[in-house]
Parts: C-alpha cells; structure tokens; sequence
C-alpha cells in the first residue's frame, strides 16, 4: 500500500522542439540510422557529464520523440532534458524554425485526468534455452502492447513494484479507450552495436493515482530503448 504517498507531485523539465528539414543530409542520416539520431539528440548536452560517461544521458534526464511527414520533408524532434540543450551544433539549414524551448513546470495531483501521447518499444522477455539472461522481442499488434502497457497501470493504493516485478507508472486507465498505432522498426547496422527497435505509439487519458511515481516516469521514461527515442511520455 502507499496511502502514505503525497497527494501532489511537481515535474520540471526543458523541452526542445526542433523543426528539421528531413532532406538534409545530417536529418536524413538521423532518420536512417538509430545511432544517429541518437547522436543528433545528445549534441545538444556535450559538456554537462565526462565524455564517454555511459551514464549520460539518464544523468541529464535526456528522453526524446519524433515524427516525420515525409510529403512536407518535415521532422520535429521534441528533447526533454533537466538542463537546457544548445542547438548550436546541428547546422543552421538543417533547420526549418529556430529551435523553440519551453521550460515545463506542472503540479500533478492525485485523481487528476490528463491526456498523454508516447511512443514506446513495448517487448516481451523469450527464456534462453541455456542458463543465464533471455532475450528481448518487441510486441507487434496493439492487442499485445495495450496488455504490455496494462500491466504497467497503478490502481489507487497499490505499490509501485508489481508483484511480477514491472514498475508502475502512478496512473490508470481503460485500455480500451488507448489508441494504438504500430510504428516502423528502427535500426541500425552499425557494428560495434548493431540495433532494431520495435515501436508503438499509444495515446489516450491517464488519471492520476500516485502524483509522486507519475512524475518519476514523466522525469525518467517508460520502458526500453530511452536512448533511442523511446518512453518519453508527453502531457496535455
């Protein structure tokens, strides 16, 4: 039980919204290679950590999302981060609108309703047939990643641990009210660490029932793959 929890819970954060020209050859790359846009979000933070900290960017709360229209040669990536990003390194055509920066302080409280969009890397753990770590397999139909983000809800009272071990995110919902949509596999062939990340986006409502965990998800993100623009979740 965590009746003890506070009834209300601040989150603060920086939001860079950049608008990108998806033909230019850095955002084009990005777009291609998961590494890369890996490497196009963390440029806005060099100098806060110790190069090669492998802690980086969960040291800087740096999370992001995108979306791309392909007929317009339009990205916007939106970067949340506990510091502020500087741009200056992407180069100035690569932009289609000067970077636009929000500084985001709400206070959630319990019962609250609030709508929410977030793409995730909604997986399932297959046991190894040796001893030792299974491995990972992304779900692929909404069915499946409304159960996987089902199991992830937090009725009122209830701990922030499940008692199969998934972290909770202090917020319920109907899953069947989510709105689901499969998102293309992400990759990259790079081999020091070949990547392929399975996404989904879901959007709906939560209502708030433990402001404290709630805004540790919004500061930390949900699920894997968080350096490779998954788990940002993002408030209305």
């Amino acid at each position: 039980m965590n009746s003890t929890r506070a009834s209300t819970a601040r989150f603060v954060a920086t939001h860079s919204v950049l608008s990108l020209n998806a033909r230019h050859p850095l955002v084009a790359k990005s777009l291609v290679d998961a590494q890369e846009m890996h490497r196009t979000v963390m440029s806005g933070f060099r100098g806060w950590v110790a190069d090669g900290d492998p802690d980086a960017r969960s040291q800087m709360g740096v999370l992001s999302t995108w979306s791309v229209d392909l007929k317009a040669a339009a990205l916007v990536l939106v970067v949340q981060s506990r510091i502020p990003g500087d741009w200056a390194r992407i180069p100035r055509e690569a932009f289609t609108a000067a970077p636009h920066i929000i500084t985001v302080d709400r206070t959630f409280k319990a019962g609250e309703v609030v709508g929410f969009r977030t793409v995730v890397n909604p997986t399932r753990s297959k046991p190894s047939s040796e001893k030792g770590r299974g491995t990972r397999s992304a779900h692929t139909t909404p069915e499946h990643v409304k159960r996987w983000f089902g199991r992830r809800l937090q009725p009122e009272g209830e701990s922030v641990i499940a008692e199969d071990g998934v972290v909770r995110i202090g917020a319920v919902t109907d899953t069947e009210t989510l709105g689901i949509r499969m998102l293309p596999t992400v990759s990259s062939a790079h081999r020091s660490k070949p990547v392929r990340i399975g996404r989904a986006e879901i959007r709906g409502s939560l209502t708030v029932t433990d402001p404290e965990t709630l805004v540790g998800t919004l500061s930390n993100g949900l699920g894997h793959a968080r350096a490779y623009s998954c788990g940002l979740v993002l408030t209305r």
